[in-house]
């Protein structure tokens, strides 16, 4: 069985920190990319950055250039997404998900789905 646990979401102030982890199971860092979609109105749900640990491509929405940066730990199975300088309008459930590479887990619907975490950023 696949599962997707998300963890380190919160409650932080403008301009703070905060770094989100998904450990993952019932798949392999070699053959799944691994990223982060949050929701947003109007669509469904929004990838926000994606990694691939066996060829290192990342993916990286483009608001978020900067200021977010995601990392994997293969001994751990986990993902991390850093969130820096973080602002209210990111304020979101933060979903980890997984497919077969970023590119398809971007344009795609992900083959899994973890729970997700809530982030809050107050003004």
């Amino acid at each position: 069985e696949v599962q997707l646990v998300e963890s380190g979401g919160g409650l932080v102030q403008a301009g703070g920190s905060l770094r989100l982890s998904c450990v993952a199971s019932g798949i392999s860092f070699d053959d799944y990319g691994i990223g982060w979609f949050r929701q947003v109105p109007g669509k469904e749900h929004e990838a926000v950055s994606c990694i691939k640990s066996n060829d290192g491509n990342t993916y990286y929405l483009d608001s978020v250039k900067g200021q977010f940066t995601i990392s994997d730990d293969k001994a751990k199975n986990t993902v991390y997404l850093h969130m820096n300088s973080l602002k209210p309008e990111d304020t979101d459930v933060y979903y980890c998900a997984a497919a077969a590479d970023c590119h398809i887990l971007v344009v795609r619907t992900p083959d899994y789905w973890g729970q997700g975490t809530q982030v809050t950023v107050s003004s």
